[in-house]
């Protein structure tokens, strides 16, 4: 989304600087730009939300100061921070990464052996590190020396010594033992037992619990899963020529893998579904589920509530959703090049919709329904970093030298080239800049014509009243109130 006010006053000296106040022009300076779009500072519009300010693309910074947070970025994404009241960190490329507690936390923080606050740090792939107030969850660990790392890399503890020769992975009192790693396996614990020399054979068990089993792997398997009911869930393949899986309302049977097949489905819902050429072909009726696929000319399929059709895969989709009380409508041209998304009420469809198209480069167009529209050419990174707020903040306004911003009729901004020229329009009043060269005010209480930011130029001060000219006659702005020192 854009950003600034339609209706700001504005104080145009571009390049060097552009200053924007809000209605008035006795109003402190509320965001400004300098040297086009590069040097910049945003004041918040409330007193809850962050102000930005910081040097494109080589540094910006968003500050929180009712929550204490700060968000710096060095030429996004090489460098992050962030800082909280708890603590801070700071990534590169989150291949070197640091975190570390506060200095303001108390004294119970630091740790008892070493009188640190906790924190750790990365060096990915080949060193890490914790520091926290418990020994037991505190570690040093090089990559492929030797280490012994708990709660990380989705296991409950995980060890090496010269890895690949030998390593250690234990999860819910689980281990598996392999030396060397991928090629010997033994695992044990909680009932479980097991043995692989990969590729060649493997298998592991818990009684009463599964069964697993391959033969030149990922050839020859068989799965069983589940063994206390009384049709467990198997799954057995010899590929490339059969596979089938079964369980107590599921078969699923694969010829030619993975090209032919079916899969009936009973419970908790009814699916039938036949695959000829899979992906290519494929037919499915079910409860919640319909697929209708021929690939790559068409394919309509609806899983979960959303709707979808393909034309001529991957040129053209078509998606429809409800979700959180509103209908979408998505539609996409080769995934990112057109992008236009519609949202409307569900519970009352007359309401306006909301929408934003995007054409890759070129343009975004944003509506929220209620009549608040804006548009940004060029646009490069909003289709394809919707959610991404740093790169919205640190990149998309380089490229943005276009913009349109209309908070509700009869209030409406239009940029061009980084505020070259402007021109803004609330109702009663209006105001077009060319850089320096020329601006022109007019509202109900006074008009000016300005050249050179006021060196020259004509006014008129009562409506209906004469005008004249004036020389030297810069307008002026407050700054930032400063609140006076308690004695």
């Amino acid at each position: 989304m854009l950003s600034g006010s339609a209706c700001a006053t504005e104080y145009n000296a571009w390049p060097l600087w552009i200053g924007q106040t809000g209605n008035d022009t006795a109003e402190p300076v509320k965001s400004w730009n300098a040297v086009g779009p590069l040097f910049f500072h945003q004041t918040p519009a409330a007193p809850d939300t962050p102000t930005a300010r910081g040097f494109r693309p080589l540094y910006v910074q968003k500050t929180d100061d009712a929550r204490g947070k700060m968000d710096g970025y060095f030429l996004y994404p090489l460098f992050t921070y962030h800082r909280t009241p708890d603590g801070y960190r700071w990534s590169l490329l989150s291949l070197i990464n640091h975190y570390g507690a506060s200095r303001l936390q108390t004294q119970p923080g630091l740790t008892a052996t070493t009188g640190k606050l906790p924190g750790g740090f990365d060096l990915w792939p080949f060193y890490f590190s914790r520091q926290t107030a418990d020994p037991a969850t505190s570690y040093h660990a090089v990559m492929p020396l030797y280490g012994s790392v708990p709660k990380r890399f989705g296991q409950d503890r995980l060890s090496w010594v010269l890895f690949p020769l030998y390593a250690r992975f234990e999860k819910h009192h689980v281990t598996t033992t392999t030396a060397p790693w991928p090629i010997i396996k033994v695992l044990q614990g909680e009932g479980n037992r097991g043995f692989e020399l990969w590729p060649l054979f493997g298998w592991r068990a818990k009684d009463g619990a599964y069964r697993e089993q391959f033969y030149l792997w990922p050839l020859i398997y068989k799965n069983e899963h589940a063994l206390w009911q009384p049709k467990p869930d198997v799954n057995l393949g010899v590929l490339p020529f059969y596979a089938r899986q079964t369980s107590a309302n599921l078969t699923s049977e694969t010829y030619l893998w993975p090209f032919f097949g079916y899969t009936d489905l009973t419970a908790p819902t009814r699916y039938h579904e036949t695959r000829y050429f899979w992906p290519l072909l494929v037919q499915g009726r079910g409860d919640t589920i319909y697929i209708n696929r021929w690939s790559p000319f068409y394919t309509h399929s609806i899983r979960k509530g959303i709707d979808k059709q393909w034309y001529l895969w991957p040129l053209w989709r078509h998606q429809t959703w409800t979700d959180s009380g509103l209908h979408q409508t998505r539609n996409q041209f080769l995934w990112f090049l057109y992008h236009s998304t519609e949202q409307r009420s569900a519970r009352n469809p007359a309401l306006a919709p909301a929408h934003k198209t995007h054409l890759w480069p070129l343009v975004s167009i944003w509506d929220n329904g209620a009549g608040h529209r804006q548009v940004q050419a060029l646009s490069p990174f909003a289709a394809l970093f919707p959610d991404n707020e740093p790169i919205q903040l640190a990149w998309a306004p380089l490229f943005a030298i276009y913009r349109y911003d209309r908070t509700e009729p009869g209030d409406s901004s239009q940029t061009l080239l980084w505020n070259l020229v402007s021109y803004r329009r609330a109702p009663g009043r209006s105001e077009f800049h060319l850089g320096p060269l020329l601006g022109v005010e007019t509202s109900p209480a006074a008009s000016r014509i300005a050249i050179g930011c006021g060196l020259l130029g004509l006014k008129r001060v009562a409506p209906g009243g004469g005008w004249r000219p004036f020389l030297f006659e810069f307008k002026r702005h407050t700054a930032q109130a400063t609140p006076p020192t308690q004695p």
